[in-house]
């Protein structure tokens, strides 16, 4: 692990992807609620957007599957990938200011995302990011346990050498920020996403998140005030 820069209030920020970097989940709980009832499990996208935002679809399937008490069809995942992937790589984009916003931040950065690294890939070069984090994209099939499990950021940090305790997550679901905390991060919530809806700020703060903004405008500003993860109390940034 790399030493604390005394200077610099953190050594990392870890950005989810959908929702985050790109503005897509409305595109995939679309396609996912879609394919999902075609193969006889009747569910509206707002229904996937509350049930399984931030989960990987491995885990999505494990509920889906224990509730219809049978294994989805075979055909089911490779539909939904195909589809999602198509349905991305067409109209995905990039959450507004996100660019700005990176070039403001004066630190390491990489990315953790519960989809697949075909998805990440689609997404983010849709979107005009994928170069600016390649190599350091983390998924979590790297991993055992998915968000809300900590494994997906605490292996990001270490393949970044990075402390845990050194290290921002920007995050859009409960799930995730409830990951996040749980590998002793900070994070910040965001609900900027065209996914997102009234409460969620609410939601997110009480999952752990220190504060919770709407623009990423404001991003670089907030991480520039910061005070050092390990010293922060429970006060808002």
């Amino acid at each position: 692990m790399s030493q604390s820069n005394a200077d610099s209030p953190y050594d990392l920020i870890i950005f989810d992807c959908d929702g985050v970097l790109v503005d897509s989940e409305v595109i995939s709980c679309r396609v996912h609620a879609e394919v999902l009832t075609r193969h006889g499990y009747p569910i509206t996208a707002e229904q996937v957007r509350e049930r399984f935002l931030g989960r990987s679809a491995r885990d999505s399937n494990l509920d889906v599957e224990r509730e219809l008490g049978r294994p989805l069809p075979e055909a089911y995942d490779s539909e939904r990938r195909q589809l999602l992937l198509e349905a991305l790589a067409e109209a995905a984009e990039a959450i507004p200011h996100i660019h700005d916003a990176l070039d403001a931040i004066d630190a390491r950065m990489c990315v953790a995302s519960s989809g697949a690294h075909e998805k990440i890939f689609t997404t983010l070069s849709r979107a005009g990011l994928y170069t600016r984090f390649a190599p350091h994209i983390f998924s979590a099939s790297q991993v055992k346990k998915s968000k809300p499990a900590p494994d997906l950021f605490l292996f990001a940090a270490g393949q970044m050498k990075v402390e845990p305790a050194r290290c921002f997550v920007i995050e859009d679901s409960v799930s995730g920020v409830t990951a996040a905390r749980a590998a002793g991060m900070t994070v910040i919530g965001f609900v900027g996403g065209g996914h997102c809806r009234p409460g969620d700020e609410a939601n997110l703060q009480t999952a752990g998140a220190t504060v919770v903004i709407d623009d990423m405008r404001a991003l670089p500003g907030l991480l520039a005030r910061a005070a050092p993860p390990h010293m922060q109390a429970a006060a808002p940034i």
